[in-house]
Parts: structure tokens; sequence; C-alpha cells
């Protein structure tokens, strides 16, 4: 799947992602790139990235490697999401980069690292676990 085709099947699976206008920059079956641009929806009073936002962006970001490996199908679907806010994110775009660190049978297991555009140093660190839809 293109970038374009991945930042259409998040926004339509989850539209809060395309409210957020949440964006995939690079993905693969194993990692991804999702970019949250600044906007109003997104911003808390004191001009930085609202908690729900980055938590909506960590947990969209950990979909887009999954919807690779499974040619856009995948019925995964989150069973734990904890999230460290580690310093605000400041009032510009973020970017999360996800790495799947376990697939197993029944659960896959991934990390997030976020960080404002232009910055190394990360502002949100979240880990998750997700659950295999079961078949029917």
């Amino acid at each position: 799947m293109t970038v374009e085709e991945l930042t259409a099947r998040v926004r339509s699976g989850v539209p809060l992602a395309a409210a957020l206008g949440i964006e995939v920059v690079s993905a693969d079956a194993a990692t991804a790139m999702v970019r949250l641009p600044a906007s109003d929806l997104s911003m808390r009073p004191g001009g930085t990235a609202s908690g729900p936002a980055l938590m909506t962006l960590a947990d969209v970001a950990i979909w887009v490697p999954l919807l690779v490996a499974t040619g856009g199908a995948d019925e995964t679907r989150t069973a734990a999401l904890t999230i460290s806010f580690l310093r605000p994110a400041g009032s510009g775009g973020v970017l999360a980069e996800v790495r799947i660190v376990r697939q197993g049978r029944s659960t896959v297991y991934a990390e997030v690292w976020m960080r404002a555009e232009g910055s190394d140093k990360p502002c949100a660190h979240a880990t998750s676990t997700w659950l295999r839809a079961a078949a029917p």
C-alpha cells in the first residue's frame, strides 16, 4: 500500500484521525512514521499538542504496520495503551515512530516514540498490546 492509501485507510477507519489530519509518512510491515499536524483541534491551552491527540496519534500509528502486513485488511483491536508524556510537544507538528516489537498468534505488542517536528528529543512514549480478531 502507498502512504496515500494508508492515510486514506486510517482516516476512514478512525474518523478522529481524519479530523486531526493524521497522515502516514512512511511504513512497512514492522515500522511506520506517522505525522500529526498542528491544528486548533489538537492543541490544548498553553499552545502544545494535547494528551488525547497524542494518544490518538500513538494508537493510529500502531495500526499502520499491521495494515501494511495485511494489505489493508487488519482486524486487530487495541487491548491496552500506556503513554508517558515526557515534555510538551510544542505548537508544531508531531512525528510518531512505531515499531512492532512482537507478533504472536493472538496478540501484537508495539512501542511508539513521539517527538516534535524538528526535535530529536521525545515528547511522549507509548506501549500497546493489540488483540487479533477471532475468526468468524
